[in-house]
């Protein structure tokens, strides 16, 4: 398949650059944070995503989302200057805080409820809420030079939303200490947290990525929907109701045209060809 470019508007209606660029190439959508120089997560960037994202969970052709950015700052996190910038609203700017924040939710729970898997390609910082980013996809693959944080207790707002993804992605007592303290890990520090799953050279990341998302886009598509939202639920619930649910996924998993195709490609030693 020949590679799709694309342009979003910026808050301005500006073509050129835009704030979120997309690429569609054998299964594989890139979608890239263009925000420079740090790629804040400002209102109309995280609509963007979302946009991208909710059309991505409905479009056949896309089997795989990559998240990456320009620049050397994967995401600052929230546009604090945006924000700020609403404390002269008559409510003290509650009502915009309380829309960005909720669109931030929004966008997480996009991710983790998209029947599709996301990889993040960081490349550089990310703090705040974009931590939150990097820890709400399925795999996290980053430079050898990339760094996080979560560092909202340094400025006296507590990183509450970014925790919510972290400390289901990092081990708890990690999780706690990126919170409490502020201070910013490196990628050795990050993978043994379990804030990422590999670390490559800068000029292997896009490879590298290209690699792990044409092995997954080469999957049954309709096992990895049923994969992915099984993964998720099953970690909801104690030891012995996540196997009853799994159980009965893996029967009506074994139902599937694809199930049967994939068992009998396998023991014909041939390719499957996926119906989805």
């Amino acid at each position: 398949m020949a590679e799709i470019v694309s342009f979003r508007k910026d808050a301005a209606g500006a073509e050129e650059g835009g704030l979120l660029t997309r690429s569609l190439r054998d299964g594989v959508l890139r979608l890239v944070l263009n925000n420079p120089p740090a790629n804040v997560l400002s209102i109309a960037l995280l609509e963007a995503l979302l946009e991208e994202l909710e059309t991505a969970g409905a479009e056949p052709d896309v089997r795989v989302v990559v998240i990456a950015s320009t620049g050397n700052v994967f995401s600052a996190g929230h546009d604090l200057k945006e924000l700020t910038a609403r404390r002269a609203d008559e409510d003290q700017g509650a009502g915009f805080f309380e829309k960005t924040f909720r669109l931030a939710a929004d966008l997480m729970l996009k991710i983790t409820h998209l029947p599709k898997p996301v990889i993040a390609e960081i490349d550089g910082l990310a703090t705040a809420a974009g931590c939150q980013l990097v820890a709400s996809c399925d795999l996290a693959i980053c430079t050898d030079s990339s760094t996080f944080c979560t560092p909202g207790v340094n400025i006296g707002l507590f990183c509450s939303t970014p925790m919510v993804a972290v400390s289901r992605a990092a081990h708890r007592k990690q999780a706690m200490e990126m919170l409490l303290t502020g201070e910013t890990i490196d990628a050795s520090t990050a993978k043994d947290f379990g804030l990422v799953n590999r670390i490559v050279p800068k000029q292997y990341l896009a490879q590298v990525v290209s690699k792990y998302a044409a092995v997954i886009a080469s999957k049954s598509p309709l096992t990895l929907k049923i994969g992915k939202e099984a993964f998720n639920r099953q970690l909801e619930l104690p030891v012995e109701a996540a196997y009853d649910y799994t159980a009965r996924v893996m029967v009506e998993n074994m139902l599937t045209e694809d199930a049967q195709e994939g068992i009998g490609a396998f023991l014909g030693k041939r390719k499957p060809e996926w119906k989805g």
